[in-house]
C-alpha cells in the first residue's frame, strides 16, 4: 500500500484534539482481507479511554454550539476539500483495510464527503417556528437546539461513508461527536480524524476511539449521561442491545439496523435494465451492504430468461485483490463471514436449490468467494430469512403481484426494497403496498445526501441524509413569553 500522504496512516487514536495511546499501551492489528498482510496497529482502548474522550467532547460543547451556523458550515466545507484533495489515499488506505475493490472506495470516499459539504450548508438552514398564540398576552416560539454530545458507532462495509453521514449532520447541528468505528476497519476514521484537525475543528469536537472490545466502549457510550444521543449503524441483535442500554439514559437513538431486501422483477420490466440494477445492488461491495437485494424475486414469465441473462453477467465478474486493478469483486471480510456464507448456500442447497453460478470459495483462497446465482429459491430456506450479506443472489418465483408483495413483506424487516416494471399504476401500487422506508423503482443504486435513509420494522429508527438527518441532533424547545 502507498500512500502519496503517508501521515493519513495514523497509528494512534484522537482525543480532545491531540492523537493519543490506549492507558496500558495495548494494541491490535488491522489486516487486509484479501491477504491478510499487516496494514497498521491501533490502540486498544477500553471503558476509560472512551470517558475521556466523552468528557472532551462534554467540554468542547459549549463553544461549538455558540459559533455561528455559518462558522461551523466554513470548517466544514474545509474537511470537504481535505477529504476530496486525498481522495485517492483514502480510497487506497480503505480497500487496504476493508478490501473492497479500489474504484467502489474511491466513489465511498466522495459519496461521504458529499454529507459533509451539504450539512454544512443544511446547517444554516434549521429554523424555529413562531406560533399564532392562545391568549392575547402571550407569545410562542419554537427553538431548534443541538442535542450534545453524540456518540457514533460505525460499521467496516463503508468505513468512511457512515462516518462523514453521521458526524456531517452532527457537527453542522452543533453537536460534538465521539466516534468508535468497526475494529476491522479503524484506519480510515483516524484518517478522517487526521484531516478534520487539518481543517481547523476546535480540540474535543471531533474524538475517535479505537478498542478491539465493542462491549467496553459500547457500554460507556451508552450508559454515561453525557452522551445525549447515540447514532448506530450495524447488526439488528447489536442494535436492540444498545437501545436498551441507552434507555436507562433515556437517550435519543438512531439506529441503521440490518435488512432482507427483495428485489422485484415484474413481467413487464426491461430486463436488460434489471440485471444491471441487480449487479449494482446484490454484487456491490461484494454483497456486504445492508441494502442489498437479498431476495431476487422473479415473475414466472419471465424468470428463465432473467435468469439466463443474470448468470452471463455474473460469470463476467472479475474476482480478486481490491487494489489489483479492474478487480470488481473483493474479498468478504473476515472467515466468519465467509463461512456465514457457506452455510446458507449448502442450506439452500440442501433443500432443492440449484447452483446455476459459483456456489463456492475461489480459487484465490483466502476469504474470496464466487459469485453466485441459485435458483429455485424457497421461503423455508435459512436464505429467505437471514441478510446474506456475500456475493450470492438467491431467486424466487412468483406469479402475481400481490404474491410478490406478500413474499416481500414477509420478514421483520424494512430497510431498503427494488422493483423492476414499466406499469405506471403497478408501480404506485406497489411502492405504496411495500413496508419499507426507502423503495428504489428502476433503480440498482438509490443513496444519496439528499435523501432521507433509513429502515421501518427491525430495521431501525431514524433518517440519515436531506433536511430530515439533522433533525435527529436536535432538540425542539416550546418558549412562552407572557406578560406582553
Amino acid at each position: 500500500m502507498q500512500l502519496q500522504d503517508t501521515k493519513l496512516l495514523r497509528h494512534q487514536a484522537y482525543v480532545d484534539g491531540a492523537w493519543s495511546d490506549a492507558n496500558d499501551g495495548g494494541t491490535f492489528t488491522v489486516t487486509n482481507p484479501a491477504d491478510n498482510m499487516l496494514v497498521g496497529t491501533v490502540p486498544d482502548m477500553g471503558a476509560d479511554e472512551t470517558r475521556r474522550a466523552i468528557e472532551a467532547a462534554h467540554k468542547a460543547f459549549p463553544a461549538w454550539r455558540a459559533m455561528t451556523a455559518k462558522q461551523r458550515a466554513a470548517i466544514l466545507r474545509r474537511w470537504f476539500d481535505l477529504t476530496m484533495d486525498n481522495q485517492a489515499d483514502l480510497a487506497t488506505l480503505m480497500t487496504a483495510e476493508q478490501g473492497k475493490p479500489l474504484a467502489e472506495s474511491m466513489g465511498e470516499v466522495a459519496y461521504g464527503a458529499a454529507f459533509i459539504e451539504w450539512y454544512g450548508e443544511e446547517g444554516k438552514r434549521v429554523y424555529g417556528d413562531t406560533i399564532p398564540t392562545h391568549a392575547a398576552d402571550k407569545r410562542i416560539l419554537v427553538m431548534k437546539e443541538p442535542v450534545g454530545v453524540v456518540a457514533a458507532i460505525t460499521p467496516w462495509n463503508f468505513p468512511n461513508a457512515m462516518i462523514a453521514r453521521k458526524c456531517g449532520p452532527a457537527l453542522a447541528a452543533g453537536c460534538t461527536v465521539v466516534i468508535k468505528p468497526a475494529e476491522d476497519t479503524p484506519l480510515s476514521a483516524l484518517a478522517m480524524a487526521d484531516l478534520a484537525d487539518r481543517a481547523g475543528f476546535p480540540p474535543g469536537v471531533i474524538n475517535v476511539v479505537t478498542g478491539s472490545d465493542p462491549a467496553a466502549i459500547g457500554g460507556e457510550l451508552t450508559a454515561n449521561p453525557l452522551v445525549r444521543k447515540l447514532s448506530f449503524t450495524g447488526s439488528t441483535e447489536v442494535g436492540k442491545l444498545l437501545m436498551k442500554q441507552c434507555a436507562d439514559t433515556v437517550k435519543k437513538v438512531s439506529l441503521e439496523l440490518g435488512g432482507n431486501a427483495p428485489f422485484i422483477v415484474f413481467d413487464d420490466a426491461d430486463l436488460d435494465a434489471a440485471v444491471a440494477g441487480t449487479l449494482a445492488s446484490k454484487y456491490r461491495n461484494t454483497g456486504q451492504t445492508c441494502v442489498c437485494a437479498n431476495r431476487i424475486m422473479v415473475q414466472a414469465g419471465v424468470y428463465e430468461a432473467f435468469a439466463e441473462k443474470l448468470a452471463a453477467a455474473v460469470k463476467a465478474l472479475k474476482v480478486g485483490p481490491g487494489l489489483g486493478g479492474d478487480t470488481q469483486q473483493g474479498p468478504l471480510i473476515n472467515e466468519e463471514a465467509l463461512e456465514k456464507v457457506e452455510r446458507l448456500v449448502a442450506d439452500a442447497v440442501d433443500r432443492g436449490a440449484t447452483v446455476l453460478s459459483g456456489g463456492r470459495r475461489h480459487d484465490l483462497g483466502g476469504t474470496f468467494y464466487q459469485p453466485t446465482i441459485l435458483s429455485g429459491v424457497t421461503s423455508d430456506m435459512a436464505c429467505a430469512r437471514e441478510e446474506i450479506f456475500g456475493p450470492v443472489a438467491p431467486l424466487y418465483k412468483f406469479k402475481t403481484e400481490d404474491e410478490a408483495i406478500a413474499m416481500a413483506n414477509d420478514t421483520p424487516y424494512g430497510l431498503a426494497a427494488y422493483f423492476y416494471g414499466r406499469d405506471v399504476g403497478r408501480v404506485f401500487r406497489v411502492a405504496e403496498a411495500l413496508e419499507y422506508g426507502i423503495v428504489s423503482v428502476n433503480e440498482g443504486i438509490f443513496s444519496t445526501e439528499v435523501a432521507p435513509f433509513g429502515g421501518m420494522k427491525e430495521s431501525g429508527i431514524g433518517r440519515e441524509g436531506s433536511k430530515y438527518g439533522i433533525e435527529e441532533f436536535l432538540e425542539t424547545k416550546f418558549v412562552c413569553l407572557g406578560g406582553m
